[in-house]
């Protein structure tokens, strides 16, 4: 693991706010031109059976996307406290090329449709350029096998152990990342979302760490990706104008893994006693939570395909945001909807970490009430009407 160097400038707020929203703006003002390039070259996204859209509409945005994370990220190079983070770890510039070249690979999947070998391939390449950069799993910590007054114990990874872990996580998220961006605006707020937390999550390391300057680069990784997805949002909210197409929905996949695990897999547990369970296991709940609902997406739709004796990559349109304009939800209700799952369970659990866990746990089961209470709505009105479903 890299040594650990701190400083005392203090929590630079500020500078991930401003970071955050520069990565907003140039996503803003660059995907409209993304979007004439897209139609120019032909990458455009006809109607298929499973699509939800009726007219073509051009695709690529991610490369819109990624160009708001670059101009974060290099911005981020000339604050004074956030461009410490760049001398002692490799981390941000990993993911720079890593997510670089995963952009490359699915512009030309957004403009000639690869086949899932291919792209399957990229990842893994992709994976592995993140690994030789540092962005991999080192520790994590287990609720059991404690000896004497200790809770649990921490399992070292060697670096083959590591890599390997890491590498599933970021192609299990690409894909899960892939298979949820099926209506206008839901892969980019989800991203949001998810990135948010991870970066609240980083900040409260950050906060608890002494100015530990190897906490930086997670948050500042989420800062960017979050106010890129937000830049971009206005263009793809419904009705779209631009899809992010497999460049985007990709990087974001491959963004939050390197997020999640820059601020997972390298966290020290030596200052944590058999008092804070709840926070060792903090990582890998805020991880869970934020990677909830493309994960069960993804792995009904794996289930669902293998039972038929399909491939996994088969398509499909039984995805959850199928499921529920089925029930008679709109299109925008039913991406509102799972913003509210995924917000729900991404800060729930961020929460946890930060805020006395009785008021969160309160504040999270009513979240849970009205969450139900509004999704199943248009189900009960139909029964009290008589409308089978």
């Amino acid at each position: 693991m890299p040594p650990t160097t701190t400083f005392s400038e203090g929590l630079p707020i500020r500078e991930y706010i401003l970071v955050a929203l520069i990565s907003a703006a140039v996503t803003f003002l660059l995907t409209g031109v993304v979007r004439r390039f897209a139609i120019k070259i032909g990458a455009i996204a006809n109607p298929r059976a499973r699509d939800v859209h009726v007219a073509p509409i051009p695709r690529m945005g991610g490369v819109g996307i990624y160009l708001g994370v670059v101009a974060g990220m290099v911005l981020a190079l000339h604050l004074p406290v956030l461009r410490r983070g760049f001398d002692f770890s490799y981390d941000s510039l990993g993911v720079l090329i890593a997510a670089g070249l995963i952009v490359l690979i699915g512009a030309l999947d957004d403009r000639f449709e690869l086949d899932a070998w291919t792209k399957l391939a990229g990842q893994i390449m992709c994976a592995g350029i993140l690994v030789i950069f540092g962005v991999q799993w080192f520790v994590f910590w287990v609720p059991w096998g404690g000896h004497g007054d200790s809770l649990g114990q921490v399992i070292v990874l060697d670096k083959n152990q590591g890599a390997l872990l890491t590498v599933i996580l970021v192609v299990v998220m690409v894909n899960a990342m892939n298979f949820v961006d099926g209506l206008d605006g839901l892969a980019g707020g989800l991203g949001f979302i998810a990135a948010a937390a991870t970066c609240a999550f980083s900040l409260g390391l950050l906060a608890n760490s002494n100015g530990d300057v190897g906490t930086h680069p997670p948050a500042l990784i989420a800062a960017t990706l979050a106010g890129a997805c937000l830049g971009f949002l206005p263009y793809n909210f419904q009705p779209a104008k631009i899809f992010m197409g497999d460049s985007g929905s990709m990087m974001i996949g491959l963004m939050l893994a390197s997020a999640s695990t820059s601020a997972s897999g390298k966290i020290s547990y030596n200052r944590y006693g058999a008092s804070d369970s709840l926070a060792l296991l903090s990582p890998l709940l805020v991880m869970a939570a934020v990677l909830f609902v493309p994960m069960l997406d993804l792995l009904m739709a794996v289930v669902r395909r293998t039972r038929r004796g399909e491939s996994p990559f088969a398509a499909d349109k039984m995805h959850l945001h199928h499921r529920l304009l089925e029930i008679g939800h709109s299109h925008r209700r039913a991406v509102l909807l799972i913003y509210l799952w995924a917000g729900l369970l991404a800060f729930g659990a961020v929460s946890v970490t930060l805020f006395n866990s009785v008021a969160v746990l309160w504040f999270f089961g009513l979240g849970l009430v009205v969450a139900v209470a509004v999704s199943v709505v248009p189900r009960l009105r139909a029964r009290n009407q008589g409308v089978p479903k």
